[in-house]
C-alpha cells in the first residue's frame, strides 16, 4: 500500500527530532533558553505517538476495507499524525530556528554540524558540508585534575563513584596481560585485592583454567576474536562473565576488559516498567 510506505518513510523524522533534542536544545539551554525546548520536546513525543499509531493501524489493514472504513482511518489516525508533523515544521520555521540564529555562536553551530551525522538526516543527506567562516575557537584549558575524554570528563572522585556504582565487576588487563585495575562495588561477585595489581592475569586463575584464559588472550592479541562469553550458576545466582578485547582507533590491542554481572533478578523480569512508574512509586511511598 502506497500510503503505508509513505508513513513508514515519514517515521524518518525521528532523526530530525533527535538532532534537535540532543544538539540544538543543549546549546540553547546553555544560554538560559529552557522553556521552548522543553515544550517542543513534549510535542515531539506527541507526534511520535501519533506516527506510531498511524503505522500500526496501516500495518493491521491486511484485508481490503470499505471506502467508509478508509475515510475513518484517514480522519481519525492518519490526518492527526500528518498534521502534527506539519505543525512542528511551522513551529521550527517561525520560532525555533530564528531563536537559534539569534542565540547560538558560530562555534556552537560548528559543533552541531560536526555531531549531526551521529544522528543522521531526515529523508535526505545534505550534499554539502558547512564550514564556519572563522577558525574554530581555541579549546578551553581543561580543569586541573579532571580526566578528559572525547565525550566529556570527570573528576577522579566522580569517575571512581561511577565505576564502583555500575552493576558490574570490571577488571582491566593491559596489553602485557597484567592486571591494572578493578572496580570495588558494594556487592562483589569475585574477590579481588590490590595485591593482584601488576600481576600476570594468567596467575590469577586456577591451573585448570589457565589454558583457556591463555587461548582467549592469544585470540584477542591476534585479532581473531574480540569477545568471549560464559555464564555459570554460583550459590543459587546466575552469573554472566564476558571478556572484551580493547583496541585503539587503529585497531591495535590495548588490553582486555573482564565484565562480570549477577543477572539473577534481571532474568526473572517480565512485562515492562516504564519511567513514569517511578513517580507512581514515590506517590505510594508518600501515602
Amino acid at each position: 500500500m502506497a500510503l503505508r510506505f509513505r508513513f513508514h518513510t515519514l517515521m524518518d523524522v525521528e532523526k530530525h527530532y533527535l538532532r534537535k533534542e540532543y544538539l540544538l536544545f543543549p546549546f540553547l539551554e546553555q544560554h538560559g533558553v529552557t522553556g521552548p525546548p522543553k515544550v517542543m520536546w513534549g510535542k515531539h513525543d506527541e507526534t511520535r505517538a501519533l506516527l506510531k499509531s498511524a503505522v500500526d493501524t496501516l500495518s493491521a489493514q491486511d484485508e481490503p476495507i470499505t471506502a467508509g472504513e478508509a475515510r475513518s482511518v484517514v480522519r481519525l489516525v492518519l490526518q492527526p499524525a500528518s498534521h502534527a508533523v506539519t505543525e512542528m515544521i511551522d513551529k521550527e520555521e517561525q520560532i525555533l530556528l530564528p531563536m537559534c540564529l539569534d542565540t547560538l555562536t558560530e562555534e556552537e553551530w560548528r559543533q552541531i554540524q560536526q555531531q549531526s551525522p551521529e544522528h543522521g538526516f531526515c529523508l535526505y543527506d545534505p550534499p554539502d558540508t558547512w564550514r564556519p567562516e572563522t577558525a574554530p575557537a581555541a579549546a578551553e584549558s581543561p580543569e586541573t585534575g579532571r580526566v578528559r575524554l572525547a565525550s566529556g570528563g570527570f573528576s577522579p572522585a566522580e569517575l571512581t563513584a561511577i565505576l564502583n556504582t555500575i552493576p558490574f565487576d570490571l577488571t582491566f588487563v593491559d596489553r602485557d596481560d597484567k592486571v591494572r585495575y578493578f572496580t570495588q562495588g558494594r556487592e562483589r561477585i569475585f574477590s579481588r585485592s590490590r595485591a593482584i595489581l601488576g600481576r600476570k592475569v594468567q596467575f590469577c586463575h586456577p591451573p585448570s583454567s589457565v589454558g583457556v584464559v591463555q587461548r582467549i588472550l592469544d585470540d584477542f592479541h591476534s585479532g581473531r576474536h574480540d569477545r568471549a562469553a560464559f555464564w555459570i550458576e554460583m550459590k543459587g545466582r546466575f552469573i554472566s562473565i564476558e571478556y572484551f578485547a580493547l583496541r585503539d582507533a587503529g585497531g591495535d590491542y590495548l588490553g582486555c576488559l573482564e565484565v562480570s554481572q549477577d543477572l539473577t533478578e534481571k532474568r526473572a523480569l517480565t512485562g515492562e516498567r516504564r519511567l513514569l512508574a517511578y513517580a507512581d512509586r514515590e506517590a505510594s511511598d508518600a501515602g
